[in-house]
C-alpha cells in the first residue's frame, strides 16, 4: 500500500463527538471533536458535529488519502433513516472524504478499546445500558440496550427512576424519606417547602409535586439522579445501599444471557455506571468475578479502539497489540 495511506476513526457519543486520522503504522496524524453526535437524539446537530470533526482532524492533510474509516456510533440504528444518513453523508463528503465509511455499533467500538483479543463479551452501563458477544471483533448477539421504557437495568436512568420510586413508596406510606429522599427532592424541587413535609397534608403535595415534575421533563433526565444515588451510598443510606446492589445484580444478569460460565473471553465494561469508581462498578466486578472464568477489563479511549478497527479492515497485519497500545493509551 502507499505509504501515504491514512485510516479514520470515529466515536460518536451522546456528549462529545471524536475523530482520528492514523498512517498506516498506526502514528496519529489527525484528531478532530465536537459536541454530541448521536444520531438518534438530534440528527441534524449530529451530523453538523461530525461534520466539524472530520474538518478538524484533517486540517493539513489530503482527505482523498483516507481509504478506510470505521466510525464507532451510540444509537447507531437511526442511521438506517434515509433521511439521517443523508444528513451524515453530506457532512463525510462535505469534507471531501471519498472512501466509504462503516458505521458499527458502540458495543464494538468498546470492546475493542479495550482489548486486541478477537473474541469476548462486553458490557456498557452508562445513561443505558446493553451487553453484547464479539466474535472475530463483530458484534454477533446482543443483550438488553432496549432503552429507557422497556429496558437499560441498572443503567444511570435506572438507578435515577429506583431514587424516585422509592422515594414516592415511602411518601405513600407516610414514612421518613431519608437521606436519598431528602436528595432527591434538593435536585427536583429545589424550591419545595421542606418544613411541610413532616404533615400529613404536605407529604401529599410533595408527592403530587414530584410526580408532575418528573412527567413534565423528558424522561432519560431521571439518569441525572444518579449521581445523587451514589452520594447517598457514600453516606451508608441504606436506600442507595440497596439500589445499587440491585443494579450490579441486573447488569450481571444482563452479561448472563450471552456469556456462559466456561467462557474464558475477556469482559470489557464500559460506561460511567460501570466503571471502577462508580459503587455499581465495584460491585459488578465482584458479581461478575463469582460467576464467571475470564479476564474482567476496563473500556479506555473509544476513538482509538475505532481506529485500531479500521487499520485492521485495511490490513489485517496492521491490527498489531503494539497499535493497540498506542492507539487506545
Amino acid at each position: 500500500m502507499p505509504a501515504s495511506t491514512l485510516v479514520l476513526g470515529g466515536d460518536l457519543g451522546g456528549t462529545s463527538t471524536r475523530i482520528v486520522i492514523a498512517d498506516h503504522e498506526g502514528n496519529v496524524v489527525g484528531r478532530g471533536a465536537a459536541a454530541g453526535g448521536n444520531p438518534t437524539s438530534h440528527p441534524a446537530s449530529a451530523a453538523a458535529n461530525f461534520g466539524q470533526a472530520i474538518h478538524q482532524a484533517l486540517e493539513g492533510l489530503d482527505p482523498t488519502l483516507v481509504t478506510t474509516a470505521v466510525i464507532g456510533a451510540a444509537g447507531g440504528s437511526a442511521l438506517s433513516n434515509p433521511g439521517v444518513r443523508a444528513q451524515f453523508d453530506a457532512a463525510w463528503s462535505g469534507a471531501g472524504l471519498v472512501c466509504e465509511a462503516d458505521y458499527i455499533g458502540d458495543l464494538e467500538v468498546a470492546f475493542a478499546s479495550g482489548t486486541p483479543e478477537p473474541d469476548g463479551t462486553v458490557l456498557i452501563a452508562g445513561t443505558g445500558s446493553a451487553a453484547g458477544l464479539v466474535r472475530d471483533h463483530r458484534l454477533t448477539r446482543t443483550a438488553d440496550g432496549h432503552g429507557w421504557l422497556l429496558g437499560d437495568d441498572g443503567s444511570g436512568f435506572w438507578l435515577g427512576r429506583e431514587a424516585v420510586r422509592s422515594l414516592l413508596r415511602a411518601l405513600d406510606l407516610g414514612e421518613p424519606i431519608g437521606l436519598l429522599g431528602e436528595e432527591v427532592v434538593k435536585t427536583l424541587l429545589p424550591d419545595h417547602d421542606r418544613a411541610a413535609v413532616a404533615e400529613r397534608e404536605g407529604y401529599d403535595r410533595l408527592r403530587d409535586d414530584l410526580v408532575r415534575t418528573v412527567n413534565a421533563r423528558p424522561p432519560v433526565l431521571l439518569a441525572e439522579l444518579a449521581r445523587t444515588v451514589v452520594t447517598a451510598f457514600d453516606q451508608n443510606d441504606k436506600t442507595a445501599h440497596a439500589i445499587v446492589k440491585r443494579a450490579a445484580e441486573l447488569l450481571t444478569e444482563t452479561v448472563s444471557r450471552l456469556r456462559t460460565t466456561s467462557d474464558n473471553g475477556p469482559l470489557v465494561l464500559a460506561g460511567s455506571v460501570a466503571g471502577e469508581s462508580s459503587p455499581v462498578g465495584r460491585l459488578l466486578r465482584q458479581s461478575i468475578h463469582e460467576h464467571f472464568d475470564g479476564e474482567v477489563l476496563t473500556a479506555r479511549d473509544g476513538v482509538g479502539g475505532a481506529t485500531w478497527l479500521a487499520l485492521g479492515v485495511l490490513d489485517p497485519a496492521l491490527a498489531t497489540r503494539s497499535n493497540h497500545a498506542r492507539l487506545v493509551s
